[in-house]
């Protein structure tokens, strides 16, 4: 990856989130990735960078590379690969927290900007694209 910024953040894997197998469930990564997206937009020292979510997600994919368990310490990576003119999509990489080098799995979103009283999609802002510049890969 270039010089750009990751958002990391880590994933606490409850006993729940398992199947009959003892890995974690392929839905579930679906649920990391958008607990990874609430707190890139909330946490500190986010927050205010981002005034509210105006976006709905479009799409998201993921690829599973190795079954996670109760044991694994999970860290999620994220950043921006792309900003259009009404959309930005996110890349996902679930690592363990103890060695990067163990992916667990990526993933990618698209997010569409979104007027929610004209129902419409609409421009990426000024002020979302510059914050989100920062972590764009290039």
């Amino acid at each position: 990856m270039n010089d750009h910024k990751i958002f990391s953040t880590d994933i606490d894997i409850r006993f729940r989130d398992l199947d009959a197998m003892g890995h974690v469930n392929n839905a579930v990564f679906f649920t990391y990735f958008e607990y990874g997206r609430l707190k890139f937009f909330y946490s500190e020292p986010q927050k205010d960078k981002f005034p509210g979510f105006t976006f709905i997600l479009a799409h998201i994919s993921c690829d599973y590379i190795k079954p996670i368990t109760l044991n694994d310490k999970l860290t999620l990576q994220i950043w921006i690969n792309e900003i259009g003119g009404k959309s930005f999509e996110f890349r996902y990489q679930l690592i363990d927290s103890t060695d990067s080098s163990i992916i667990f799995a990526t993933g990618e979103s698209v997010q569409v900007c979104f007027d929610y009283q004209k129902n419409a999609s609409m421009p990426v802002s000024d002020e979302l694209r510059a914050h989100l510049s920062g972590y764009l890969k290039e």
